[in-house]
């Protein structure tokens, strides 16, 4: 039977007032008495993380402020729990995101307790020392790569100082890493990539192959997704949301082979594509699927020593994409190149599925010795804690 939520805020004040006392084995019992009920909140699932953690359940206090997160993603007091937690696991990662996702979701700090403000202040000189600790391990380490490579660039050092914040970014607006002195071009003249109109004669075999899965009902899957070690995404809707999905050809830097396999012309289409190789992060390649009267916000890329491609094969009236002050209507066959570092978004605003073969490729200004120093960095970046690379495009 479902508790009033009369009684339900009784109880749950009765577990504040035991934690508060010192006795977190009754609040637990508080806490877990409102969710069997059926009435809890983000406040009482964050009542039963500190309980739980007084007690020294890590794993308990972990799902109740994950639970917590998914009622109310921008809770600050979670949003600081879960980030202690991280620390205190040696995640220094994940720990850095989810201070930075507090401090982002706090209001003015004149409106907030003092005790507040005090937890806030902890967080950004965390996000500090993370930054340093990084820093200095970052730069002696591409320090040996760049030696072990032979190669020496000023535009790749410029980068690092872009990486560590010591420098400013301007136009291009990359999420995670920014490589100076590329153009900054919107869409790509097609004339740049001599195997771009040998991959547009391929459409109609692609398509007949994607056109065999959407027969066979084979899964797409959201293209956002949410994740417990990260703060939630704010994407209007999207995350975990099937109206933009993906079916994976490659996926952070591995064949999918299983899906792969099912397009074989797809695959000896791109066999000549200078795909980006990022170890754990790159190529990925799929078809992208957007549902009808689906909208895909403005929003940037994570990095621009890459490009994306898309081969439109599906294509109802009312899709386009926008990048920076240019639209274009997609047209099947019809394949572009564009710089997802600068805003753009896209939409289907028809009554069908519109699908495109996406993949990236590496920034053709970049020599063979700057694409290995990328490379070699994100290699560094990923071993720093045990992280791992993948990324969204």
């Amino acid at each position: 039977m479902q508790m009033s939520p009369n009684d339900a805020r009784t109880i749950a004040q009765a577990g504040m007032a035991a934690l508060k006392g010192g006795d977190p084995g009754s609040a637990r019992a508080s806490f877990e008495r409102v969710l069997a009920g059926g009435v809890a909140d983000a406040s009482v699932q964050l009542g039963l993380a500190y309980a739980c953690l007084a007690l020294q359940d890590q794993g308990g206090a972990l799902v109740a402020v994950d639970a917590a997160l998914r009622l109310e993603p921008g809770n600050v007091q979670a949003l600081l729990f879960k980030a202690d937690r991280m620390d205190q696991a040696g995640d220094a990662r994940a720990a850095s995101m989810f201070y930075r996702a507090a401090i982002g979701a706090a209001p003015n700090p004149a409106q907030l307790p003092r005790e507040l403000q005090q937890e806030l202040a902890r967080a950004q000189a965390m996000c500090e020392r993370y930054a340093q600790q990084f820093d200095a391990h970052l730069r002696e380490q591409m320090a040996r790569a760049c030696a072990d490579l032979g190669a020496e660039s000023r535009r790749f050092t410029e980068s690092l100082d872009l990486l560590s914040g010591s420098k400013q970014i301007y136009y291009q607006q990359p999420k995670v890493y920014y490589f100076p002195g590329l153009a900054q071009n919107q869409f790509f003249d097609p004339g740049q990539f001599a195997w771009l109109e040998r991959l547009e004669a391929a459409t109609d075999a692609i398509r007949e192959e994607l056109l065999a899965i959407l027969d066979e009902g084979a899964p797409f899957e959201p293209y956002v997704q949410s994740q417990s070690n990260r703060p939630s995404k704010r994407q209007d809707g999207l995350v975990n949301n099937p109206a933009w999905s993906a079916f994976h050809l490659w996926r952070n830097g591995e064949a999918v082979r299983e899906n792969a396999e099912r397009c074989p012309k797809t695959m000896a289409a791109l066999a000549e594509v200078p795909l980006t190789r990022l170890k754990g992060r790159s190529p990925s390649i799929m078809f992208s699927l957007l549902r009808p009267g689906t909208h895909i916000p403005p929003h940037h890329g994570l990095i621009n020593t890459r490009l994306i491609c898309h081969l439109p094969l599906i294509v109802p009236p009312g899709c386009a994409l926008r990048v920076g002050n240019e639209t274009r209507e997609c047209e099947v066959g019809k394949a572009w190149v564009f710089d997802d570092t600068i805003e753009h978004e896209a939409w289907n605003r028809s009554d069908q599925t519109r699908v495109v073969l996406l993949f990236e490729i590496w920034r053709p200004e970049l020599s063979l010795a700057e694409r290995e120093m990328v490379s070699a960095m994100f290699d560094v970046i990923d071993q720093y804690q045990g992280g791992r690379g993948e990324w969204s495009i």
